[in-house]
């Protein structure tokens, strides 16, 4: 991991090995905390910008809000020093990681009096399923592991206990030489992958899972945006894992994936095994957006 000099934590900056918590942290043994995870990108014009910055504050606090977690800081402290990680680290560009946990204190199921918080972690990382996997796909397994059910977990919180799922997902995927995993809903249908959505196109329409098992992604979000405003049909409807199969192309959106195209399932050809147009061209504009080509879509930076 490439580790940067200071982590925000609690309000102040530590050295990145000074970053610890108590054993007996109330989120480590339970799992009730929630997170972020956002990216800053070198524009063309040599500035920094954070990709959609608002809109991953409010999702951090909103999964607070769902968790009964109430953050000791507002939205603006967030955001500054968010923007301060990263200026502090002399970071042009990297990933951000928003944090906010249960610290220690009385330990069973019920925190009573247990303290709300906040990190913030800032550092460099590459693509998230590797360059290799961006210019020409990856090779998915759909797992054995259901996603979660919405009465079982609140899927609309980006909740840190949740993640066990998709870490099960990803080894069972990965220990059977796959690239990633796809998981199913509770009832058959597609959800998403371990730590991205799905989308795959069928003769020119793009079709994603509606927001009910999967988390409201904000790359997922963009994708359906710049597609729609490409003049694309964009649907947002259950699909079988056979119907994924036939697809003729898929992809994974995510803020760590990108926009990373699938090649294969479970052994089948997607297509013609390569990244198609679509995909294409919604990679290509993605990151002319990221990278501040695309003054359409400026309001989408957050400079730093």
């Amino acid at each position: 991991m490439n580790k940067s000099e200071k982590i925000w934590l609690d309000g102040r900056f530590v050295d990145w090995d000074d970053a610890n918590v108590h054993v007996l942290t109330h989120t480590m043994h339970y799992g009730l905390g929630i997170f972020e995870g956002i990216r800053c990108y070198l524009c063309d014009d040599g500035e920094s910008a954070v990709f959609r910055l608002k809109e991953h504050t409010d999702r951090f606090f909103e999964s607070a809000h769902i968790l009964q977690m109430k953050i000791p800081y507002s939205r603006d402290e967030i955001n500054g020093a968010i923007a301060e990680t990263l200026r502090i680290n002399g970071l042009k560009e990297g990933y951000i990681r928003p944090l906010a946990f249960l610290g220690a204190g009385t330990m069973g199921l019920f925190p009573k009096e247990n303290p709300v918080r906040v990190a913030i972690a800032a550092w460099k990382w590459g693509a998230y399923l590797g360059e290799e996997g961006l210019e020409k796909g990856i090779r998915v397994k759909v797992s054995s592991f259901a996603r979660h059910h919405v009465n079982v977990s609140m899927t609309k919180a980006k909740a840190t206990g949740y993640y066990v799922n998709s870490i099960l997902a990803k080894r069972e995927a990965v220990g059977a030489g796959y690239d990633e995993a796809v998981l199913l809903d509770t009832e058959g249908y597609v959800s998403e992958g371990s730590g991205e959505n799905i989308f795959i196109v069928k003769n020119g329409r793009l079709k994603t899972t509606p927001l009910t098992s999967v988390l409201r992604g904000i790359t997922r979000d963009s994708v359906m945006r710049i597609a729609r405003d490409a003049s694309m049909e964009v649907v947002e409807e259950r699909f079988t894992r056979d119907e994924l199969y036939t697809a003729d192309e898929a992809f994974f959106t995510g803020t760590a994936a990108e926009i990373t195209p699938i090649r294969e399932v479970d052994d089948r050809i997607i297509g013609e095994g390569r990244p198609g147009p679509v995909t294409r061209k919604i990679q290509e504009v993605f990151f002319d957006i990221v990278k501040g080509r695309n003054k359409a879509y400026g309001h989408w930076l957050y400079r730093i």
